[in-house]
């Protein structure tokens, strides 16, 4: 079957190859039967990458270690959910599982438009097919996950113990599906340059893919933060890490381009801007990948070395510098069928928010690429840490905040004065409500008050905005409150589903405040009996009394652990245990470093946190103990704002309310999703 499979991998690359070179033929003679049989190639390369891969995972779960990567990965006391996972744990496999979502996706933008954009779709196979091309080439040349060893050993390596969690089970795979999605707007906007068909369906179809994209980012960048803060044992969510950034960067150019859309559908604007936005974010997903897989640039999340990076780096270049050309002939077509009217209008806020948007962009960006280029210029690499980024994107998101709140209460064309007065009122009065409260409550940190003060004015705008729709409904057709609040939502998918992604980001901005209160004690040290008091940022006193250490076996580690008994102002909570684990392989040989397991409590106000950093000596743990407000809030944050996706992703349901429709048009346009 692992035969089977490294065969499949270049079956694979023929049929990519025949994909691209019929489908562009075919486009260019108008011949169908070439068209046709591009179609087919693609969905033949999807089929025999996905038999490669399943050759892959073979070898993994029968412990073919006559292969680098399966002894390289696993071991024979490997958990199977990570003998599973570790698929994409390695370069060379998550190089395959790249690809096989790839060549899927492109399968499925074939299949989803067998009889719709007849002329563009061969350019769009076309170029789906090269790029699945592209990574088959890398994969079997350059990271070949069916290289096979001189020699087989007894045992392999196993899993590194900080991909043993549940998290990275899922998080890799998230991140997958959402930079492997941008590829498609990508061909879809190539195919719309060449035939000049820059309006109409193709949007359509880029801004389903950019919400399947924008979701799976989400998901997997909200994951990365919950493992970054549960296994790294440094009490934070995110820190500006080179490959976190790589993320973040095609999430918040592939947000912009889904605000900008609805601008383009409405009035005619911003073309030039969207097909900018769709390539870049696109682009974004491969220096992103070059970052992580090339080695230069350290990172706890990057792959070693190796000379992928540099076939990405050549990708990177060469299809930056091919689509600047063809963007660059077909500027006339692009041009906007309207101009903006007002600075005070819903256009307006949109651009306002799509400039901040890739100013966040490009501050990151400029931050992540810093070490390279000052290496390049002075021959000393220089790291860039997290003061400049939260320097820089602590005031443009909280100015982004604010969009998400300014943006519904503005008209289209030209706001007037008196609808601007009546729509403002509310939201703005609660802001400063919250900023009173909080300081009548003793808070005195200025961001922190900035915060909630903007999150007091978009939650109160998003709820406005819910009870006037709702009210609309139960005037007209006598519905109950539940009944009348569901069916808003499912008359309306993209406004009241951007509304709750919205929520979600409010959430997610209240939670980040809780940090400018966060409070550590490092360098604990603890036996048994042994107590140590702390107070935690709210004023309560938190007691941690030792049990002592315990140590056994289990599945593929050992294990070091210390209990402790835990109290709040003298009130019992529940007991929390901190670990230090060795990993070994079935031979019972260490393969990696000690790694460790943090205890977390997590409340409504805060988590508490413990990390087992060391032992003094034989009975004496070392633990820092941190304690982090509103941290759960972050988690719930993504989880609102993934649901919000879902909804606006979900299929819109046919209006036949036209009273409903005629009542609400005056107040209320369809204001997306994204941010």
């Amino acid at each position: 079957m692992t035969l089977v499979g490294e065969l499949s991998l270049w079956v694979a690359i023929l049929m990519a190859a025949w994909t691209t070179t019929v489908s562009w033929a075919g486009g260019y003679q108008r011949r169908s039967d070439l068209v046709f049989s591009g179609e087919r190639a693609m969905y033949a390369t999807f089929a025999f990458t996905m038999v490669a891969s399943i050759g892959l995972w073979y070898a993994l779960f029968t412990h073919d270690f006559s292969l680098r990567f399966v002894s390289s990965y696993t071991s024979r006391n490997l958990p199977s959910v990570y003998t599973f996972s570790a698929f994409w744990a390695g370069q060379a496999g998550s190089m395959l599982f790249w690809t096989l979502i790839l060549s899927g996706y492109g399968a499925l933008a074939v299949l989803f438009n067998r009889k719709r954009l007849r002329e563009m779709m061969p350019w769009v196979t076309g170029t789906m097919g090269l790029i699945t091309l592209f990574f088959l080439l890398a994969t079997a040349f350059a990271a070949n996950p069916f290289e096979r060893l001189d020699w087989v050993p007894a045992d392999g390596r196993g899993l590194n113990p900080q991909l043993q969690n549940p998290g990275m089970a899922i998080h890799p795979p998230m991140l997958y599906f959402g930079y492997v999605a941008t590829a498609v707007p990508f061909a879809f906007a190539i195919g719309a340059l060449i035939t000049r068909q820059l309006d109409g369906e193709w949007l359509a179809a880029v801004r389903r893919w950019s919400l399947l994209s924008w979701f799976f980012l989400t998901i997997g960048i909200v994951l990365g933060m919950w493992w970054a803060y549960v296994e790294l044992g440094w009490s934070g969510y995110w820190a500006w890490d080179p490959v976190e950034n790589s993320s973040l960067l095609p999430w918040l150019t592939g947000t912009a381009f889904l605000h900008s859309i609805m601008i383009q559908e409405k009035r005619g604007m911003l073309r030039k801007w969207n097909v900018t936005l769709v390539v870049l974010t696109f682009l974004l997903s491969i220096l992103g990948t070059f970052i992580t897989r090339s080695g230069v640039i350290e990172s706890v999340h990057a792959f070693a070395q190796s000379e992928v990076g540099w076939w990405f780096l050549g990708f990177l270049i060469a299809a930056t510098i091919l689509t600047a050309m063809l963007v660059s002939t077909r500027l006339k077509d692009m041009e906007a069928k309207a101009e903006l009217e007002s600075m005070v209008s819903r256009e307006a806020a949109f651009l306002y928010n799509n400039l901040v948007l890739v100013g966040i962009a490009f501050a990151t960006l400029w931050g992540t690429l810093f070490p390279i280029l000052s290496e390049w210029v002075q021959d000393e690499k220089i790291t860039v840490g997290m003061p400049f980024f939260n320097s820089v994107n602590t005031p443009l998101g909280l100015l982004l905040l604010a969009l998400t709140g300014i943006g519904p209460l503005i008209a289209w064309r030209r706001a007037s004065t008196a609808n601007l007065k009546r729509q403002f009122l509310m939201p703005v009065v609660m802001g400063f409500v919250a900023v009173a409260v909080l300081m009548a409550l003793g808070m005195r940190h200025f961001y922190a008050l900035v915060f909630y003060g903007i999150s007091g004015f978009v939650a109160t705008t998003i709820t406005q905005e819910f009870v006037k729709g709702i009210g609309a409904r139960r005037r007209m057709y006598q519905e109950g409150l539940a009944m009348a609040s569901v069916r808003l939502v499912a008359r309306n998918r993209r406004r009241y589903g951007g509304y709750v992604v919205h929520f979600g980001v409010v959430v997610m901005f209240a939670a980040f405040a809780g940090q400018f209160f966060k409070k550590d004690y490092a360098q604990v040290e603890l036996k048994e009996g042994d107590t140590y008091a702390a107070v935690d940022p709210w004023g309560h006193t938190w007691n941690f009394r030792s049990e002592g250490l315990s140590r056994y076996n289990t599945v593929n580690r050992n294990v070091t652990a210390i209990s402790l008994v835990v109290d709040r102002d003298g009130e019992p909570m529940p007991p929390m245990v901190a670990e230090r684990r060795q990993h070994f392989d079935a031979s019972q040989n260490a393969t990696f470093e000690p790694s460790t397991e943090v205890a977390i409590l997590e409340m409504a106000g805060q988590d508490v946190y413990v990390f087992f950093s060391g032992m003094l000596d034989a009975d004496t743990a070392i633990l820092t103990i941190n304690f982090n407000p509103l941290v759960i809030w972050v988690w719930i944050g993504g989880i609102i704002m993934a649901f919000g996706g879902v909804i606006v992703m979900w299929p819109q349901a046919e209006r036949r309310e036209r009273g409903y429709a005629a009542e609400m048009a005056p107040q209320h346009e369809e204001v997306l999703v994204g941010a």
